[in-house]
């Protein structure tokens, strides 16, 4: 992967000066924005970066907090249980991090703030469409498999790891590989050749892959695998055109007690159906509102599908968004017509049927 040289130059000059560090990450924060916002956290502190903080905007779900064990608990905080330490730490911060979002906008409670704040800012992405006007800095590279990917090459690139990943914290390695394979589904998607190459060299280095493994996908709670049972056989649907979906609602996610990020996933499942094109996940929100991931098999497009009709977006085969109501329709029980519809109206005008 190649990296500006001068980026790398001025990246390090920044951390070298700074004395106050903010490292933040989109609403709901996933695997990777978890892995890579937490390996930077380790990497800073190992360079005697003593005032640094992660500031989320939302808690981490519980499948995926273990990925901040490696982490004082005190330096990891987010906007809902400790606001006023999130306003303080960004307040005396004079560097910013901005990870796996393109955008303030997509830091929720935070983007006040975060604009606002006169601290240098550096965004590490892989979305399409970055703000760059909001950052003093830009690694942006849709062509890799997730923010840790795109980390994982800039800490290796800096003089003090120079190339060599053994150089790096475990709990960075171990946090960067978390982050990656969430992102790819266990290399199920969006993966490069450079991806390949970043798994070997944390596994040469010694990383643990098989307990990340168990960690990730082994140790559920047993409400996830009844819920997930129950989706596909009673909730999923699968339009004439090819389009999986599955809508949970307030009574669906109460009736199994599902918590935070036990859905992670779900989305990927429809579309080991052969006639599957494209498998839309909707979970409603308390706001008003459903989250929305669309997912789709090469040649259709999950971006397009997001940025069209669910005010989102994202990669060519993995995007989300939202669908408001009643903005966008009448009531929760609407859904269902308006996915069928819009599909539908997509998969013609873009030729897919």
């Amino acid at each position: 992967m190649n990296i500006c040289t001068s980026d790398i130059e001025k990246l390090d000059a920044l951390i070298e000066g700074a004395k106050g560090i903010v490292i933040t990450a989109h609403i709901h924060p996933d695997g990777d924005a978890a892995g890579s916002t937490n390996a930077l956290l380790s990497y800073l502190r190992s360079r005697g970066k003593e005032n640094v903080r992660i500031v989320y905007p939302e808690p981490l779900a519980d499948t995926i907090s273990f990925v901040a064990a490696g982490s004082d608990k005190s330096l990891v905080l987010d906007a809902v249980t400790a606001p006023e330490g999130c306003r303080t730490a960004v307040v005396s911060a004079d560097l910013i991090f901005c990870l796996d979002c393109n955008s303030f906008t997509r830091t929720g409670v935070l983007e006040d703030m975060m604009r606002s704040s006169s601290a240098s800012k550096v965004l590490i992405d892989h979305h399409l469409n970055p703000d760059v006007e909001a950052y003093d800095l830009v690694f942006s590279t849709p062509q890799v498999s997730s923010a840790s990917e795109l980390l994982y090459n800039i800490l290796l690139a800096l003089p003090d790891v120079a190339g060599n990943v053994s150089r790096l914290p475990r709990s960075s390695a171990e946090a960067l590989m978390t982050g990656m394979t969430t992102d790819t589904n266990n290399f199920s998607n969006s993966v490069y050749p450079s991806t390949f190459a970043m798994a070997s060299g944390l596994l040469d280095a010694g990383v643990d892959r098989d307990g990340i493994l168990q960690k990730l996908f082994n140790e559920y709670r047993e409400n996830r695998l009844r819920m997930m049972g129950w989706l596909l056989y009673e909730n999923m649907k699968i339009t004439d055109a090819g389009v999986a979906y599955m809508v949970v609602t307030s009574d669906i996610a109460e009736r199994f007690g599902i918590l935070e990020g036990e859905t992670e996933g779900f989305v990927n499942l429809p579309l080991a159906i052969g006639r599957v094109k494209m498998s839309l996940f909707l979970k409603i929100d308390g706001n008003g509102f459903f989250r929305v991931s669309v997912r789709s098999k090469k040649g259709y497009s999950s971006n397009l599908c997001a940025t069209r009709y669910f005010h989102g977006g994202g990669h060519e085969n993995a995007s989300g968004g939202r669908l408001f109501f009643p903005q966008d329709i009448a009531a929760p029980e609407a859904a269902a017509a308006y996915i069928e519809r819009v599909t539908d109206e997509l998969f013609k005008e873009e030729g897919y049927v």
